[in-house]
């Protein structure tokens, strides 16, 4: 029996691998790769996909997916950090976006509901490319990155009312005002649900599912929670990305969404492929080559438009030109939600097949030049800072600038980030009476640790003249410590040309970015990899009594030879051989001492003679909330004891099981 679903799977699938592979020669993303089998396979390439339903089930799985991991990864803590960038940075964003579109295209002479009606959909942007670029790069925790997914996830919620306001713009509904009002209360209910299984609920379910130890009950409850929330805010009106996200808010607040994330993983990059690949075929191929002129034209005038719009948004927060020319550089391109909602404003009258076409034609380049856009977005926003603020200094509105503070630095520490490594260096700075100036790109952060009397300023370190401003030649150490890697590098060079002699201490998340970071100039780099895997390596070696000054110098040579022996073990092992690791084969255990026999309990350890008869060295006795230390031939071994013992482990077992 023949199943045209599985037929339709093989021949994407199979198509996909030659496609990608020819990309990844090209050296190409590989999401254009994806892009170019759906537009071969679509209706209006070789038609070998005869039903394309099917194929947009299995996309709109890949999305439910990829905002279910991205939720995971975020939290909800997070979220409440960055609401100022969903509400404000969102609604500058989308709000400006839908006014200059429906102007320009007013203006043209086309009716004001349809010109509103595209500026709906040139609002969004695409959630699913962007996320996944940034999370792919590792900066889905930067400043920009945090702008972005803030902006985005207010496009996801706003989208909702779009679709309800549609139908009115088009004569066909009078009632939008009660239905906007119930979809308000449906939200709330949503925010309220997530909250209360976040807390109580779903913790609670996964620690009795973990307890089981089963592999396939702990990635079954994972996936009906994440299938279960975005059923619920579809089955209320909502998006169903919106219900995924949420899903993985409420995984995110458990000890348990690292696992979840390894585990649904390799299902995203199965099922996102399919998204791509549905984008792909919506694009009618002979209309865009009939229209090529127009349809680049638009393209080139959408984007600029679009990233205009997000930079100026970026800007409402207070962020410099460096990281709002990253934002709009991110949210250009035109989005998937908007295929979604196009297909409301067809059924309502308001988008024509032409415009129709030229809109899928106008979303699609942008998608697909999205990729290489943020491949190079680093250099460019750079480049266009420069430009713009060549010798400015960005400051927060009527920010103090604290001359005297700056002018009485000398041999001071530089903290670059104020998160949570920032934070420590200056509390250990401040404990040891050291100098220290901060700055930090997060505006409420600098507000709010100013009022608490931080030395913190606000600016981009990535510009010299920030770092100036910071006396870097007085400097004695500068310390990196921000999420955004390549940032971390332009500053590493913006110092080095200020000043070759201050001791840049750079904190990374990954390996692969250290020596990139040592060619640029940074004299230590402290990846978070390594130093977990050494603290850890430490406390094995304390437990197998390994003297602290020999773990010292163990753990101070793998530094100095930077971490060249966690990289490749075999391969170094002669740069530590010096080390010697004569571990005692002794166990250092507490025994509770339950027996009643006479011979153990009530006896002097004199009387008791356990170190004959047992071969064990009793050294600590803990008596209810005391413990006694001075132990002597004299003291007495009572029911309900804790005994601290020293010996080999076969002997430990052996008094342990008289103790029972």
């Amino acid at each position: 029996m023949e199943i045209p679903l599985l037929t339709d799977i093989v021949i994407i699938l199979g198509l996909s691998v030659v496609v990608i592979l020819i990309f990844q020669k090209l050296k190409l993303p590989t999401i254009l790769g994806f892009l170019a089998t759906g537009i071969i396979t679509g209706p209006h390439g070789l038609s070998l996909i005869a039903d394309t339903h099917n194929i947009e089930i299995l996309a709109e799985i890949g999305v439910i997916l990829l905002l279910f991991i991205i939720g995971m990864e975020f939290s909800l803590r997070n979220l409440a950090l960055i609401k100022r960038t969903v509400l404000v940075g969102g609604t500058t964003q989308v709000f400006l976006t839908i006014g200059f579109v429906a102007a320009i295209l007013w203006g043209t002479g086309m009716p004001l509901t349809h010109a509103t009606f595209i500026g709906f959909l040139f609002s969004l942007s695409s959630t699913a490319i962007v996320l996944k670029l940034l999370q792919d790069k590792g900066e889905i925790n930067s400043p920009h990155g945090k702008i972005v997914l803030g902006v985005l996830i207010f496009q996801d919620i706003i989208v909702v009312p779009m679709m309800l306001v549609t139908p009115l713009m088009a004569g066909d509904s009078d009632d939008i005002l009660t239905e906007l009002l119930l979809m308000a209360l449906k939200g709330v209910f949503v925010i309220v649900f997530v909250l209360i299984s976040a807390r109580y609920l779903v913790p609670k379910l996964l620690y009795l599912v973990a307890q089981t130890k089963s592999k396939e009950l702990f990635i079954l409850s994972v996936v009906v929670i994440c299938f279960a929330v975005a059923w619920l805010t579809s089955s209320l009106g909502l998006s169903l990305a919106l219900g995924a996200f949420m899903a993985g808010l409420i995984i995110s607040e458990s000890e348990y969404s690292h696992q979840a994330t390894s585990n649904i993983l390799p299902f995203r990059e199965i099922f996102t492929s399919f998204f791509f690949v549905s984008i792909g075929m919506l694009l009618d191929a002979s209309f865009m080559v009939q229209h090529l002129p127009v349809i680049l034209l638009l393209t080139l005038a959408a984007a600029i438009l679009k990233c205009l719009v997000a930079f100026t948004a970026a800007k409402v927060l207070h962020f410099p030109v460096r990281t709002s020319m990253l934002v709009g550089l991110s949210l250009f391109q035109v989005g998937e939600f908007a295929f979604i909602l196009s297909k409301t404003g067809i059924e309502s009258g308001l988008l024509s097949p032409e415009v129709y076409q030229y809109f899928l034609s106008i979303s699609l380049l942008t998608m697909a030049i999205t990729p290489f856009i943020i491949q190079y977005y680093h250099p460019i926003s750079s480049k266009i800072s420069l430009k713009l603020a060549p010798h400015q200094k960005e400051t927060l509105p009527h920010e103090e600038t604290h001359h005297d503070l700056l002018h009485d630095l000398n041999d001071h520490i530089v903290i670059i980030g104020y998160g949570i490594n920032g934070r420590n260096v200056a509390k250990a700075a401040k404990h040891a009476n050291i100098p220290y100036i901060i700055v930090e790109l997060n505006a409420i952060t600098v507000k709010t640790e100013r009022e608490q009397g931080e030395p913190i300023l606000y600016g981009d370190a990535v510009h010299g003249t920030i770092l100036s401003h910071l006396h870097i030649l007085k400097a004695r150490v500068v310390v990196v410590a921000i999420s955004d890697p390549e940032a971390t590098r332009r500053i590493i060079v913006s110092i080095r040309e200020i000043s070759e002699k201050v001791h840049i201490i750079v904190r990374t998340r990954f390996v692969q970015e250290m020596e990139e970071n040592y060619r640029l100039g940074a004299d230590e780099v402290i990846p978070e990899e390594f130093e977990t895997s050494i603290e850890i390596f430490t406390r094995v070696l304390s437990k197998y009594l390994m003297p602290r000054d020999e773990i010292q110098e163990f753990t101070n040579s793998i530094r100095a030879d930077n971490y060249e022996m966690l990289r490749s073990l075999t391969r170094n092992a002669n740069a530590v051989s010096n080390i010697g690791f004569d571990l005692p084969d002794i166990e250092v255990a507490s025994l509770r001492v339950y027996t009643q026999d006479e011979t153990i309990v009530d006896k002097t350890l004199l009387e008791a003679d356990f170190r004959l008869r047992f071969n064990i060295t009793i050294v600590a006795i803990k008596r209810e909330n005391t413990t006694l230390l001075d132990i002597n031939a004299k003291t007495k071994l009572r029911q309900g004891d804790l005994v601290y013992v020293v010996g080999r482990p076969e002997d430990v077992m052996r008094f342990n099981n008289n103790l029972k």
